[in-house]
């Protein structure tokens, strides 16, 4: 391959990477604006989330189109296929946990009819920030191909998971102590699910820096809480 070749080559897997730098940073606010919206009450905040999802969805095929062009066109090596291959997972990751945040601001819409959860909207929030943190450092781990970094977002998750499993059953004491409490807490408690599963994309995400830096992916098994309550959502 020629180096005026290779240096097209390079250019245009920087312009898609840099897409996918984009995105990951709308998805981060995204995902701390859908909680906050919760927490304070904010219709118009929680609208600006929903609708601004369009531009998640924009980027996700704007970064699709432009991997299977490179592939196509460049025709790259094996490790620069699976640079080329990794945008078109990250970005599909990215898209999932903005359908995620989008879910939650529609779900804070509803809960304004209904009266607050002592505490609950704050405990949210700060499961929110912490899968926010760690998609923050699967995106760095990835622009600076950090494999320890990708390794210790990981391991987070199962915080994530801790967190979530607390308030599941601070759900369930608030439902069976007032019957009034059973639909409020039914949408928190898919809110909450909601944010777990970012953390199940922002741990995939790291997983494919493991995977683009050594050529495997990691072969234990993903650290996960056992009581983890498997929901669709």
């Amino acid at each position: 391959m020629s180096d005026h070749i290779l240096s097209a080559f390079d250019r245009d897997l920087e312009a898609v990477q840099a897409l996918v730098v984009k995105m990951g940073g709308i998805v981060e606010e995204q995902i701390l604006n859908s909680a906050r919206a919760l927490e304070t009450r904010d219709a118009d905040l929680a609208k600006t989330v929903r609708e601004r999802d369009r531009a998640v969805d924009q980027l996700e095929e704007k970064i699709n189109e432009e991997a299977a062009r490179l592939i196509a066109l460049r025709a790259p090596a094996a490790r620069d296929l699976r640079v080329a291959l990794s945008v078109i997972k990250i970005s599909a990751s990215l898209e999932r946990v903005g359908d995620y945040a989008k879910n939650i601001a529609k779900r804070s819409k509803v809960l304004l009819d209904s009266p607050p959860i002592n505490g609950t909207p704050a405990a949210i929030r700060r499961m929110a920030q912490a899968t926010e943190a760690m998609l923050k450092d699967a995106l760095d781990s990835y622009i600076q191909r950090d494999v320890d970094l990708a390794r210790d977002v990981r391991t987070r998750d199962l915080e994530v998971d801790q967190m979530y499993n607390a308030l599941f059953r601070e759900f369930l004491t608030y439902m069976l102590e007032d019957p009034r409490n059973i639909t409020p807490c039914m949408h928190l408690h898919f809110i909450a699910k909601n944010i777990e599963r970012m953390g199940d994309h922002a741990t995939s995400i790291a997983e494919q820096v493991i995977y683009l830096v050594t050529g495997e992916l990691p072969d234990d098994t993903r650290p996960k809480s056992s009581s983890v309550i498997e929901t669709e959502v």
